[in-house]
């Protein structure tokens, strides 16, 4: 199988370099990615938005025959979201990695301090406690280390969505740093921030309780947790 692997903000495709191990060893071919404008600090990011993340994983899609499994960290739950709309009958499953689907109209996060055309990673006091959860010293200069500035564009632009088939391609959602018991609760009470993946007709939900960024804290255990979804996909 195909996975193709959307990092979130601030991140290229190394970020995932401690998860895939797994998935090579089990005989599936991994592509993680480094979207537009996060190639390096000095990359330029004018005029990159959400459209031009979600078609850069729709065209690594369109370069395998094969129909794929999608997965996406964080702001890359969106992302994905965008391309299983784009390709509905290419897309096997799709993995959210503490996030999920962005419906029509919404944005990813358009409250982030930007400059200019940049999204830098912010000061870790603008995160909540349960971002930050197993993510000790050590990791944290290590990501600041990495971390790449976030096109503006895409953490503000609107999501659109044209194809409703996007509702027949199974999901799994991975929740980290709240239960899936959580997320059901405000499916059921109609909450708008889970509504899109509400209407979502096949959805596997798996805990791996930890901080935001579960390929830093707990890596292994989110290359397994993926290798699963993907096991009961194929």
């Amino acid at each position: 199988m195909d996975i193709i692997l959307v990092p979130g903000f601030w991140l290229d495709a190394a970020s995932w370099e401690e998860v895939t191990p797994p998935l090579v060893a089990a005989g599936h071919r991994v592509h993680p990615l480094t979207l537009p404008g996060l190639e390096s600090v000095d990359a330029p990011r004018a005029g990159i938005g959400l459209r031009t993340h979600i078609d850069a994983v729709v065209d690594t899609i369109d370069a395998f025959e094969a129909p794929v499994v999608l997965v996406g960290h964080s702001g890359g739950g969106a992302i994905i979201h965008g391309a299983v709309d784009s390709r509905p009958d290419k897309v096997r499953r799709a993995i959210y990695v503490d996030s999920g689907p962005l419906g029509e109209g919404g944005v990813i996060n358009d409250e982030l301090p930007d400059d200019g055309d940049d999204v830098p990673l912010p000061p870790w006091e603008l995160f909540e406690d349960e971002d930050l959860t197993d993510l000790d010293e050590e990791l944290r200069a290590a990501f600041r280390a990495r971390a790449v500035p976030q096109p503006k564009g895409v953490a503000q632009d609107k999501q659109r969505l044209h194809d409703e088939r996007r509702y027949d391609v199974p999901a799994t959602v991975i929740a980290c740093e709240f239960p899936s018991a959580m997320l059901k609760e405000m499916i059921d009470a109609g909450h708008p921030y889970v509504a899109e993946l509400g209407r979502i007709r096949d959805v596997d939900y798996v805990d791996l309780p930890t901080g935001h960024w579960p390929q830093f804290t707990r890596p292994a255990e989110l290359g397994a947790a993926i290798l699963a979804a993907v096991d009961r996909t194929a």
